[in-house]
């Protein structure tokens, strides 16, 4: 009987040893997680019940446990490595079954999916059409690879003084002749291909007090008729009521839509000193091809475009549960879902006590290396006492069959 409890012993702190070793291997493994073993006593255990006199048995392997503990984050400068500061797990699809990782060294396939090495693909909330993301449905994970759509400009605003001591032309207006105006200023503007056209606005000051003429000229062309714009002996605007001009549709020779253009001019001043323009803001923007990739603490992932434009394609979709460690392990740092583990409870990151998405890290293993070498000489030891056990058995049995 004893020879049969240190061999237990023996096995049992084998298993502590493969344990370490494992442990040690994957020190430098991204997202893995440390275990132990865990370890139960054996009782020779009758119908009845055991005796106050009854020795053990042995020992067993109860459990080797996982430790879900968080995991040193490296900065990688790669946009698609994440790294999860907290609870939680990626989701991935694996050819239409979920399994969960912690480790977010993420990539591009040909396809323009985020894939890691084993092609799993990264899970997703896709965005909804009011700006949201639908947090009930999950997608695939796919960067844009097209151009971003040009929008036509309709708005511009703005900010610019007019000096109050000008005054007015004698030559008749003519855009070519620099005194037949008193000041003027371009920008740029955009029709719905996405062209390019300078819109210069011309201001003349006029005869009576406070009060200037405005012309909108697009590509060297006249639109529209010119306009009044009065101000108060405070340099405030008056007219027109509200400061907006809708001026006539232009149709560029691009064969693009004509282009309906609105002037919020209700900032601007007339004060005494020189003409100044402090700000002008249109609302179009041409074509624009994808420049980069931004996520953000919450998973949001934006695609970054040329044209100044960013495009939300999804938040990457997290999932925690009630006991990680009744997850199982299917290798290459990747878990699924098991009845002792709980159902996965879905979320974005940030909320319902998931951790928060660093982008450019990664989460290095948990392990201690220190820790691991200390539990390594243990199980030696350990190892070492129950084979003198054997040998001491041995020693015992050896006696008992000499006698005579």
């Amino acid at each position: 009987m004893s020879f049969r409890t240190a061999i237990s012993g023996l096995s049992a702190a084998n298993a502590d040893l493969s344990v370490t070793a494992n442990n040690i291997a994957n020190a430098s493994t991204t997202g893995f997680k440390g275990s132990r073993a865990q370890f139960a006593e054996l009782f020779a255990v009758s119908a009845l019940g055991t005796t106050n006199t009854q020795t053990g048995s042995g020992v067993r392997v109860a459990d080797v446990a996982q430790k879900f503990t968080q995991g040193n984050v490296d900065f990688t400068g790669n946009s698609l490595d994440m790294a999860i500061s907290g609870e939680g797990f990626f989701v991935l699809n694996d050819g239409g079954a979920q399994v969960y990782s912690r480790a977010g060294a993420f990539q591009v396939d040909r396809d323009g999916y985020v894939v890691n090495f084993r092609n799993q693909r990264l899970q997703a909330f896709p965005p909804t059409p009011q700006g949201g993301f639908n947090t009930g449905s999950l997608q695939d994970l796919r960067l844009v690879t097209g151009e971003s759509p040009p929008n036509a400009t309709s708005n511009v605003d703005v900010v610019l003084n007019l000096p109050s001591n000008a005054t007015e032309p004698t030559a008749p207006f003519d855009p070519a002749d620099p005194d037949s105006y008193t000041q003027s200023t371009s920008m740029t503007v955009y029709d719905s291909l996405g062209a390019a056209h300078t819109a210069t606005l011309y201001f003349n000051k006029t005869g009576t007090a406070n009060e200037w003429t405005q012309r909108l000229y697009v590509d060297g062309n006249a639109v529209g008729t010119p306009q009044t714009l009065s101000y108060s002996n405070t340099g405030v605007l008056q007219a027109p009521a509200g400061g907006r001009i809708t001026f006539p549709p232009y149709t560029p020779a691009t064969g693009a839509a004509p282009i309906d253009l609105t002037y919020d001019f209700g900032d601007t001043t007339q004060y005494g000193q020189a003409f100044s323009v402090n700000s002008v803001v249109q609302d179009g923007y041409t074509t624009g091809r994808l420049i980069g990739i931004d996520t953000d603490a919450s998973g949001v992932v934006q695609a970054r475009f040329t044209n100044g434009r960013s495009q939300a394609l999804g938040q990457v979709a997290m999932v925690q549960f009630s006991n990680p460690n009744g997850l199982q392990q299917l290798g290459d740092t990747n878990w699924s879902e098991t009845y002792t583990s709980g159902q996965a409870l879905r979320g974005a990151a940030g909320t319902a006590g998931l951790g928060l998405i660093q982008a450019g890290a990664l989460e290095a293993s948990n392990v201690d290396i220190t820790e691991q070498l200390v539990s390594m000489i243990t199980a030696q030891r350990n190892f070492q006492a129950n084979a003198q056990m054997i040998r001491t058995n041995d020693a015992i049995t050896q006696t008992v069959i000499n006698i005579r």
